[in-house]
């Protein structure tokens, strides 16, 4: 069953005030992510990915344009619209299972969440690890009691921002087989930002290729291609080239 959001991301356009002035960081991006739907967004490093993720999530309201969930405009964040970073930024003194219910626990919904707080670490592999401190944890179980407290709030969007990127590439090639079994028993709608190309087209239904900043939409790219994909697919390997060429990278391909 799908239980993924219908996003719409209309004509949207921001700006940070830097020293007086304006600085543009996107430009009148357009788009529409189906409910279950998984979307990858490339492009330069500081074109704008990792803002527009916070525009989603409701961190801060765009400058112009629209932003809806299911017809509905987001004027503010929602436990419904998740985001994993980068960085796990797991509280120290708290055990996994603390760091996972920490949503439930702000919302006084704790109670009625027990079960799904020990879901949730089930499907993440960390089961056994519940009363381990972050200090006890390798950096891909750290992520993955990253992506238990994502998953405890039962996400109809999911926003990952670059949640591998620091990752050694054995752990890499593990968590994008584990992300892509997740989306599909959960099937949220999900927003993956990061500059693995092939990571983009392992994980995702369409990629869309951001400009330089002020970013704009180049490319929205379909991946049609039948799960789970190989790296070594003739036309995972054909997008590579499109999209490295389209990033000004094609001696890269």
């Amino acid at each position: 069953m799908v239980k993924g959001a219908r996003l719409e991301v209309r004509g949207v356009s921001h700006a940070f005030a830097l020293e007086k002035r304006a600085l543009p960081v996107l430009e009148n991006i357009e788009f529409t992510a189906e409910p279950g739907e998984f979307l990858a967004l490339l492009g330069p490093s500081g074109c704008g990915k990792s803002t527009l993720l916070r525009l989603v999530a409701g961190l801060e309201p765009p400058t112009k344009g629209r932003l809806l969930v299911d017809g509905e405009e987001i004027t503010g964040t929602d436990p419904s619209r998740t985001i994993m970073f980068q960085d796990p930024t797991l509280f120290p003194w708290r055990t996994v299972r603390g760091n996972a219910q920490l949503g439930p626990e702000a919302r006084g919904t704790l109670k009625a969440n027990a079960g799904r707080v020990e879901e949730a670490l089930s499907l993440v592999g960390l089961a056994g690890f519940a009363e381990a401190y972050p200090h006890q944890l390798s950096g891909g179980m750290a992520q993955r009691a990253a992506l238990a407290r994502a998953l405890v709030n039962e996400p109809r969007v999911l926003m990952l921002d670059e949640p591998l990127g620091k990752l050694d590439s054995l752990t890499r090639l593990v968590m994008q087989r584990e992300i892509a079994t997740l989306w599909e028993r959960e099937r949220f709608t999900a927003l993956l930002v990061t500059h693995d190309v092939e990571e983009a087209l392992l994980l995702a239904d369409r990629v869309l290729v951001l400009s330089d900043r002020p970013a704009r939409i180049r490319a929205d790219i379909r991946v049609d291609r039948p799960r789970p994909r190989r790296r070594d697919d003739a036309g995972i390997v054909a997008l590579r080239e499109e999209i490295l060429a389209l990033l000004g990278l094609a001696e890269a391909a």
